[in-house]
């Protein structure tokens, strides 16, 4: 019995000492907005995964708020991307890409996308959402 209470209070010391870069931490995301990318950065764009295709190339941007007082790294940015006649820009994948480092509080990001050069415009973008994590993760 006491070896049972002590394997038990071993395993509730050790849960709870596991470092907090194992905490998924929700990002909130707003005042989205999106632009044209540079001549430099257009250049040549393709659409990813499948057969490539020409394609117009935007910097998706907007205010990310970290509600920790510690920075998340490696934060993953999930959402859909519709063009005007509401079909989706990247079909079966909602991960769209990434910001290096959230700060606390309130901070501005960006990341590119390609956009087939045949969907119209404007782009709908819809239910975006961040997640990453308060310490350092190995990719």
């Amino acid at each position: 019995m006491k070896a049972w209470i002590a394997i038990v209070v071993s395993a509730v010391i050790w849960v709870m000492s596991i470092s907090n870069a194992w905490a998924l931490t929700q990002i909130k995301l707003s005042d989205l907005g999106y632009r044209e990318c540079s001549a430099e950065l257009s250049k040549g764009a393709v659409t990813a995964g499948g057969i490539p295709q020409s394609a117009r190339c935007f910097i998706v941007y907007g205010k990310a708020t970290n509600p920790t007082n510690k920075t998340i790294v490696n934060a993953d940015i999930f959402g859909r991307i519709y063009d005007a006649n509401e079909d989706p820009i990247i079909e079966n994948r909602t991960r769209l890409g990434a910001i290096e480092e959230v700060p606390p509080g309130v901070s501005e990001f960006e990341f590119q996308v390609n956009v087939p050069e045949n969907q119209p415009l404007p782009l709908k973008l819809l239910q975006f959402k961040a997640a990453g994590f308060t310490g350092t993760v190995r990719r």
